[in-house]
């Protein structure tokens, strides 16, 4: 195997034309320069460079190893700037998982959309599922990080920072006698006498729970109508007449035929925390 050092020697000396400028250009001494060519013409077994009164010139040989010598060095520089944007997090592959409901946060997008700005060389992979499912994924090294909507729990291996508390609202169908008003926010007492359609409790038990006690703070405990596997299957049922539910002020995105969305006054504590969660061997600093 022929040594890089032997090929930048005789590159430089092929590309100067004379040894004592390419140690110049290289920053070496002559002689070891000398004795890397004659080294690189000893294992190969054919003459490489030709003297002239005002130097050196390529053989036919030289000239063939000239073009694979510069192709080869360009691919172990690059080969090598390869691995320190790969330790410096700027090449690679990055799995973000997200809840059905955080994917449609403004800022779920714009966090993913800047990053992939500054480290345009990271392949994103994108997964959904609900939060249990991430954490599981999250904790067996098939997800990098997650957008989560329920409480992770007491994870040793995880770290998750709170990111914002987005308003709950009601979607109700197109005709309902709520949705007269759309202007005026809606107490949750309202829906008191409604079925209700829910995120199934498995999948998502912080707004499952959260509804609920809402609910019950405000005097009432809801009719299940209905359990959905995701949030944005909840409002098809919605739309479909099912019943009402209440979700994440950011599922109004979603907009779709045969669902009016109404504000929600007088419900402390009910609001769709949005965290992100990763594990702590893989902590990044802070600067």
């Amino acid at each position: 195997m022929i040594e890089l050092r032997r090929l930048r020697a005789f590159v430089a000396v092929a590309e100067e034309g004379h040894v004592t400028r390419a140690a110049e250009r290289l920053g070496m001494q002559q002689p070891p320069l000398t004795r890397l060519l004659q080294g690189l013409e000893a294992e190969l077994g054919v003459r490489l460079l030709h003297r002239t009164p005002r130097g050196v010139r390529a053989t036919e040989a030289g000239l063939v190893l000239l073009d694979e010598a510069r192709a080869v060095l360009a691919r172990s520089e690059g080969v090598a700037e390869a691995v320190r944007r790969a330790a410096r997090g700027e090449q690679g592959r990055l799995a973000i998982g997200f809840t059905s409901s955080a994917a449609l946060h403004p800022y779920v997008s714009s966090a993913i959309r800047k990053f992939r700005e500054v480290f345009p060389g990271v392949a994103v992979v994108m997964e959904e599922a609900g939060t249990s499912e991430l954490v599981d994924a999250l904790r067996h090294k098939r997800l990098d990080a997650a957008f989560v909507r329920s409480p992770v729990g007491n994870v040793p291996d995880l770290l998750v920072d709170a990111v914002l508390d987005e308003p709950m609202v009601a979607a109700l169908p197109v005709g309902h006698a709520l949705t007269a008003d759309s202007a005026t926010p809606l107490a949750l007492s309202d829906l008191a006498r409604e079925a209700f359609v829910l995120y199934r409790r498995p999948a998502g038990p912080g707004l499952y729970d959260a509804i609920l006690a809402a609910c019950r703070a405000a005097g009432f405990s809801p009719a299940l109508a209905q359990e959905a596997p995701r949030l944005t299957a909840t409002l098809s049922l919605v739309a479909a007449g099912l019943g009402v539910s209440v979700v994440p002020a950011s599922m109004q995105r979603l907009g779709g035929e045969g669902i009016i969305y109404r504000t929600l006054a007088g419900c402390p504590g009910l609001s769709a925390p949005l965290s992100f969660a990763m594990r702590r061997s893989d902590q990044l600093p802070r600067h």
